[in-house]
Formats: structure tokens, sequence, C-alpha cells
């Protein structure tokens, strides 16, 4: 697939990058000198300077005859024009980062985003405080994810050492009707795992199944202490606002405390029951007296990598449950799991998985990234004539580093085995690592 990303920013590279190796054609197209030699130098990618927003300038380039436009600058007006632009010289499909709330509060009231040409508008800052949401909101979760319109559920949990789970075989391990184990991340490695595999004490596992089930299962691996109630977010950015919102309106107790008076004012008048401060996050003297120790939860939003690793481990050091933090680099993920950050969040990444979800249109309905794209999750339409329809899964020679976690026939949900067969119109959700994704996707082309 030809696509164009117009904006080279951290963002856009992100993308570039990720589509440059799984072998598409990426055109990025940026006005900034500076930016297009960093993308031109450091990655396999076509670099233009120029405005995405100009038709002429993209008729007259090789992005005329571009699959889909990806418009991430830094202005959510350039990115809508950009979109509009597109379709008018015809590239087919337009993605648009709009951050702005007040353009989706009238999207579907006004037919916004396709009068402008948008086929999808995407917000990283409202993804992740989403994100994070449902992280807070399931006790013991490191991550939630959701599939099939919520019938299938993905939860990741760190596991015990006193654990009745650990040292017994997959192929022996008693789990619950419904329920199978997707993913182990240890010591930094993922694994796709198979019957001879077995759980570690300490081990980040995925279990994945039908979402009631797995609700009931989450349970074992939370205790009282596990029961998210009070929350303080450091940082008021556009993920804290949201944020906050989000689970004032959830019922929770929520503090916020930003450096940023004029934030802090815009925030507290919109928010309602929650507490907004005022303050420095690294003030020991204001987070102790405002109760980080008792806290179930703080997360660290600022724009800061370095401080929100600081933050985590201090509001730790003073007795916080549980820390998650948003990082702008996704190669500090794995050091910041290392030192004891609870949960560690991307937003280039979440939105990557949105997008790769349309760069791998067709059968592909949804793809989440995993662990810093260690690992991925796709949800996947079998169609009827696809070479792995009607066929059992014991004679399929699936790659060794992928599983079908779990297949959705209609309404019902179940953990596929060896006999389990898939027909047309079936959705299953595969597990797999990067490198191998395009030979997964492979089982499932549909065969002229």
């Amino acid at each position: 697939m030809r696509v164009v990303i117009v904006g080279a920013g951290k963002l856009g590279f992100s993308l570039a990058e990720r589509l440059a190796k799984e072998e598409h054609e990426v055109i990025v197209i940026e006005q900034d000198e500076e930016r297009r030699l960093i993308v031109q130098n450091g990655l396999d990618v076509l670099a233009i300077g120029g405005n995405g927003t100009n038709p002429q300038f993209l008729t007259n380039s090789v992005a005329k005859d571009a699959d889909l436009l990806v418009a991430v600058t830094d202005s959510d007006e350039v990115n809508m024009i950009a979109c509009m632009a597109a379709k008018k010289i015809g590239i087919p499909q337009t993605i648009a980062r709009v951050r702005n709330q007040e353009y989706a509060a009238v999207a579907d009231q006004f037919n916004f985003n396709e009068s402008l040409g948008i086929d999808l508008a995407i917000n990283p800052e409202m993804t992740t405080a989403i994100e994070i949401s449902r992280i807070l909101l399931t006790p013991a979760a490191l991550a939630v994810e959701d599939f099939a319109d919520g019938k299938v559920r993905l939860l990741e949990v760190k596991i015990n050492p006193e654990s009745e789970l650990v040292n017994i075989p997959l192929q022996k391990l008693t789990l619950p009707p419904h329920i199978l184990v997707a993913g182990i991340l240890r010591q930094n490695i993922m694994i796709i795992p198979h019957g001879e595999d077995f759980l570690l004490p300490l081990d980040n596992v995925f279990f994945v199944g039908g979402a009631v089930a797995i609700e009931k299962f989450g349970k074992q691996f939370a205790d009282k202490k596990s029961k998210i109630e009070r929350v303080m977010i450091i940082g008021a950015g556009r993920i804290g606002r949201h944020l906050a919102k989000i689970l004032v309106n959830a019922g929770l107790s929520v503090k916020v405390i930003d450096k940023n008076r004029e934030r802090c004012r815009d925030l507290a008048d919109r928010l309602g029951k929650g507490l907004v401060l005022c303050g420095e996050g690294t003030d020991i003297d204001l987070l102790v007296e405002e109760g980080v120790g008792e806290a179930d939860a703080v997360v660290c939003l600022t724009d800061d990598d370095k401080l929100n690793l600081l933050l985590a481990l201090l509001a730790k050091n003073l007795g916080a449950q549980k820390t998650i933090v948003r990082v702008g680099r996704s190669d500090y993920m794995s050091l910041m799991g290392k030192v004891g950050v609870d949960v560690v969040l991307s937003p280039r990444l979440l939105t990557a998985g949105v997008i790769l979800r349309q760069v791998r249109r067709g059968n592909i309905v949804a793809v989440t990234l995993l662990e810093g794209a260690k690992a991925e999750a796709m949800e996947i339409l079998v169609s009827a004539n696809c070479q792995i329809a009607g066929k059992k899964l014991k004679n399929l020679k699936f790659p060794r580093n992928s599983l079908v976690g779990a297949l959705i026939h209609g309404e019902e949900v179940c953990v596929p085995n060896g006999e389990t067969s898939l027909h047309g119109g079936d959705r299953v959700v595969v597990f797999t690592l990067p490198d191998i994704v395009k030979k997964v996707g492979k089982y499932f082309e549909s065969r002229i």
C-alpha cells in the first residue's frame, strides 16, 4: 500500500518507521527542512518538502497515487484541510489527527468529518485517557483491551509468586472455560505460549476470553488494596483533562496537580466534583499534604518522560499503590517497567494501532500493539474463501510465534483448540510477534 503521511513530528516519524518495516510504500510530506532531513536520513521512506494541504502540490507529486493519506501535523485545521485536498485529487482513504474536542462535539451532528473528506479522526490524548480509565476501573489490571464489540477481552496481570498458576505446563493448567493464556512477558521478552510453556512468578501474563469470563477470572488477582477509588493525576494537559472528567463521571475521587495556573482554572471550571491544585508535582511537601501516599493510583502525565518517571518513583516511595506513566519515547517503556512503574502507556503506539487497522484494512477489524509493540493482537474477519476457512487448526501450519486466542461465531465466544474449524463470517483474535504479522495475514487473505 502507498501511504502519504503529512507531518514529520514524533507521531509522523513513528508511523513512517512502523509502516516502512511492514514494507509499505511510505511518502512523508514536511515543510520544515530540518524535520524532513531527519526522516530522510533515518528511515527508508521518501521524504518530500512541501505543503500537504495544497491540492496542486499533491497532484504534481508521487502522493497523487496514494491509497491512504494520514495527516498528523500539530495543527488540527491543517490536518483537516490536508484530508480535504487529498479527497479532491482522488486519494480514497484519509485519517486526520484532531485534538480539539469542540470539533468532535459537532462531528456527528453536522456530518463534519464527512463534509471535510475525513474518513477517520483520531484524538491520541482521548484514546490514551480512555485506555488509562479502563485500566483503573479493572482491579489488578496492567492493561485491558476489548474486541468483537466487547464480547472478547484481553487482560494483562502480573503473576504473584504465591499464585497456584505458576510452574505448571499450560497444557496441564486448569483455567476456567473460555479463557486462554495468549502471551507472556518475561524479562522484557514476549513469548507467544504453547502447551509446554509455563508461568513463572512476576511474569506479565495476557489472558484472553469471553468478556464476562475474564471479568470474573480477573478478580482472583485483585485484593482489597487493588480497588481504585482515589486517583491523583499529575499534569493537566489534554490527557489529564480528559482522564479527570472520565474518572469523576465514574464516581472516583480525583485530585489533579499542575503548575500552569490557567490550565488549573480551566479544568476546575469544567470538572465539577474533582479537586484541582496549582503546584509543582515534584513538591514533596505538597504531595504528602494532599495524600499521595494514600492514593490508590498516581497517574503521571507531564510532557517530560524523565519527570514522569521521577514522579512515579517518588509517589511509590511515599506509599502510592499503583503508578501509571505516559511516555513520548516508546524505547523508555521497558526501562520504566524494570524500575518499578506499574503501567507505561505511549499515545503514539495507541494511535499507531488505530492507523494500522486502516492500512491493513479488508478483513482486519482491529489492531492493538502490546508492550511497546513487542506483540500484536489482531481481530480478523474470516472470509469464506480464505485458505484457513473450513479447516481444523491442527491441520494448518500456523506460524510458531502466533496463536488464535479467541473465536467469535455469531454471538458465541469460545477458546479454539486443534479440533476447531473456522468458517466464513467468524471473527478471530490472533496474537503474534511483529516479525510474522504479514505471514499470519496471508492465511486470512481471500483467494480469487
